[in-house]
Formats: C-alpha cells, structure tokens, sequence
C-alpha cells in the first residue's frame, strides 16, 4: 500500500496493492496493521456503505458532529467519482481548506477523510458503484453539512451546474461561514 498525504493535514490518498495476470486481478483493500502504520490512524471501521447513483449526482457536503464524528476510507468499485474533503476542524491549520481526488475502478485509488472533515463527492459516470468504511455509527441527529456550490469554498465538481442532481436534503444545507 502507498499512502500518500494530501494538502489537508491527516488527509490521505491510498493506493492499495493491486494484482493482475491472466485470471484477472486481486486488490488488497484494506489491512488494520499497515495502514495504522502509514497514517497512525488507530481507530476500528465499524460500518460499511455503499451507492449507486449516475453521472451529475453530488453527495455531499455532509460530516457527523461531536461524539458521532466519522473518518471514513472511501473507493469506487465501478465508474468514477470526484472526491471531495474539507478540513472542518477548527483550530486546524489546513481550516476551510479544500481536496479533492478522482476515485475509479480503473486507478483504484482510496481517500481517506478523518473525523471532523466535511465529505462529499461528484459522479462523472453513470451507475458508479462507491464503497466507504465509517468508524463510527450513523446518528441522524448529529448530521450537518455545507452546500456544495458554497461561495467561500469553490469547489470544482467537473460537473455542469445544470447537471447537477442533488438530494431534497442537501439544498437546505448552510454555507461554510455560517457552518
């Protein structure tokens, strides 16, 4: 596994090992002990999700407040997706600072978003398959986010505005000045 840091401060690019040959390929997602050792994350990931959606979708920006915060390990599993992290954590020094990744099935390359991150992401291709690992349970009640055409943060989502698809939800989300 490579683990590479990104501009965000304990935000991290995976790539996992990967095999190919004749039968087809083998791809080692995941080991605790390795990726505790290049990233010293020491948490557990307790849940695991996965979406279908097509291409204009965004998801996002969401994060879990307080006790119910959430790092999460996020890959594509088919398609491709523009990952998005924004450090949240005030008194961080990469605060309101944006990164963002392609993730696909063809690079195989993983994001990893820690605790008190803002998280979302763009589909740019139809019936992409996202797979991401939680290490804390899901509590509606301490859900926020941020509007993902939020002014102060100008994140590029490699999508047309008119293009765009969002849920009910996430066009009520605030802004990142008033977050």
């Amino acid at each position: 596994m490579i683990v590479k840091e990104t501009s965000l401060k304990d935000c991290f690019v995976i790539e996992p090992t990967f095999f190919k040959d004749n039968r087809g390929c083998f791809l080692l997602e995941y080991n605790k002990k390795e990726f505790q050792e290049k990233t010293g994350f020491d948490g557990d990931f307790v849940l695991g999700n996965q979406s279908t959606s097509q291409y204009g979708v965004v998801r996002g920006l969401h994060l879990q407040r307080g006790e119910f915060a959430q790092a999460k390990l996020v890959r594509v599993v088919k398609g491709k997706i523009l990952d998005v992290a924004v450090d949240a954590r005030k008194g961080s020094e990469t605060f309101g600072k944006v990164f963002s990744v392609e993730l696909s099935a063809d690079n195989n390359k993983q994001l990893f978003v820690p605790r008190g991150f803002l998280h979302g992401f763009s589909v740019l291709e139809d019936d992409t398959i996202v797979s991401y690992k939680c290490d804390n349970y899901y509590e509606p009640a301490a859900e926020d986010g941020v509007l993902f055409d939020d002014k102060d943060l100008n994140i590029d989502w490699q999508i047309p505005v008119d293009k765009v698809t969002l849920s009910e939800k996430d066009t009520k989300l605030k802004a990142f000045n008033g977050f």
